[in-house]
C-alpha cells in the first residue's frame, strides 16, 4: 500500500471510529440539555442494547432483534429517570452526577450476572468479517459504512424531530426555559423522561451497529463513555449536532496518532484532548456563535 492509500486508510478508520464516538456523545448532550447533568451511565446503555440484541438474535431475525433491543433499552432509560432522577429532582447537579455513576456500576454488575464475562458480537449486517470495500486503494469493512450511515440517519432524524414535531419543540422549549415551558402547559417532567429514553435508545442503536466490529463485553461501557464524554465536551455540552464534528475530529486524531506512534497511545488521545479542552476552552470548540443554526435545542 503506497503512502496516499495509507492516508486514505487512516482517514476512513478515523471517520468510522469518530461516528461511533459521535453517537455516544449525542446521548450526553440530549440529557444535559434536559437536566443539566452528565449521565455517566450512557456507556452502559450502549452495552445493554448490544447484549440484548445478541440474545434476541438467536430467536428472531437480526433487524427485529435490533429494533426490540433499542425499544427495551429506551424503556430502561425512562425507568432509570423515573426511579432515580425524578425522586431527587431538587438535588444538586453533583449529587445527580454521582447517582448516574452509581447507576452505571449497578448496570455493569447486572450485565455480568446476566451475560457473564464472555465476549459476544452481532453478525455483520452485510458481508462477513473478511469482506472489505476498496476506496482509493484503501480498504474498509462494510460494517464501518453502516456506522457512518446510522450516524447520518440519526443526525437527520433528530434535526427533523426537534424542528418539525410538537414533542421535539416541547423538548427544545424545556431545555431553553423550563419554567416558561410549564406556563405554556408543557409537562416538563415527561420531557425529561423522554430525553432519557431517547438518549438510551440512541446508545442502544450505537451498541448494535458497532458490535460486529468491536465485539461486546459487559465492562466495555466505561471506556466508551469516556470517549463520548470527551466528544460532548469538545463539541460544547448541550449541542447534540456539534458532537458529530467533535466525534469525527477525535476519531481522526486517534487514527493519525496510531500512524505515527504505537497503537497503545490511541487510548490516551481522548484523555489528553479532554484535559486540554477543560483547561483552555471549557465551553468547547463550537460555541453558540460558532454553530448558528446548527444548535439542536
Amino acid at each position: 500500500m503506497d503512502q496516499s492509500s495509507q492516508i486514505v486508510q487512516y482517514i476512513l478508520s478515523g471517520l468510522s471510529n469518530g461516528a461511533i464516538y459521535a453517537l455516544i456523545g449525542f446521548g450526553f448532550a440530549i440529557i444535559y440539555n434536559a437536566t443539566g447533568i452528565i449521565n455517566f451511565a450512557q456507556g452502559e446503555f450502549l452495552i445493554v442494547g448490544a447484549m440484548t440484541a445478541v440474545s434476541l438474535a438467536r430467536v428472531v431475525p437480526l433487524p427485529v432483534a435490533i429494533a426490540l433491543a433499542v425499544l427495551i433499552t429506551a424503556l430502561l432509560g425512562g425507568l432509570v429517570e423515573l426511579i432515580f432522577i425524578r425522586r431527587v429532582r431538587e438535588a444538586s447537579v453533583l449529587r445527580l452526577i454521582v447517582i448516574t455513576i452509581g447507576i452505571s456500576i449497578v448496570m455493569r454488575e447486572a450485565m455480568l450476572h446476566i451475560w457473564d464475562e464472555k465476549v459476544r458480537a452481532l453478525p455483520f449486517f452485510t458481508g462477513t468479517d473478511v469482506s472489505t470495500i476498496s476506496i482509493l486503494g484503501a480498504h474498509i469493512s462494510p460494517q464501518a459504512l453502516w456506522v457512518l450511515g446510522v450516524c447520518a440517519v440519526i443526525v437527520t432524524g433528530l434535526t427533523l424531530f426537534y424542528r418539525y414535531t410538537l414533542m421535539g419543540r416541547a423538548m427544545r422549549a424545556c431545555a431553553d426555559d423550563r419554567m416558561a415551558a410549564r406556563l405554556c402547559g408543557i409537562n416538563a417532567r415527561w420531557m425529561v423522561t423522554l430525553s432519557f429514553m431517547l438518549s438510551a435508545g440512541i446508545g442502544a442503536m450505537a451498541g448494535c451497529v458497532i458490535s460486529p466490529l468491536t465485539q461486546t463485553q459487559y465492562d466495555m461501557g466505561a471506556p466508551l463513555a469516556i470517549k463520548g464524554f470527551t466528544v460532548a465536551i469538545l463539541g460544547g455540552l448541550g449541542n447534540s449536532f456539534a458532537a458529530v464534528a467533535a466525534g469525527l475530529l477525535l476519531g481522526l486524531l486517534e487514527a493519525f496518532t496510531v500512524s505515527q506512534f504505537a497503537s497503545a497511545y490511541k487510548e490516551a488521545v481522548s484523555i489528553v484532548v479532554l484535559l486540554l479542552i477543560l483547561v483552555f476552552r471549557p465551553s468547547g470548540l463550537f460555541t453558540r456563535s460558532d454553530i448558528g443554526n446548527l444548535r439542536a435545542h
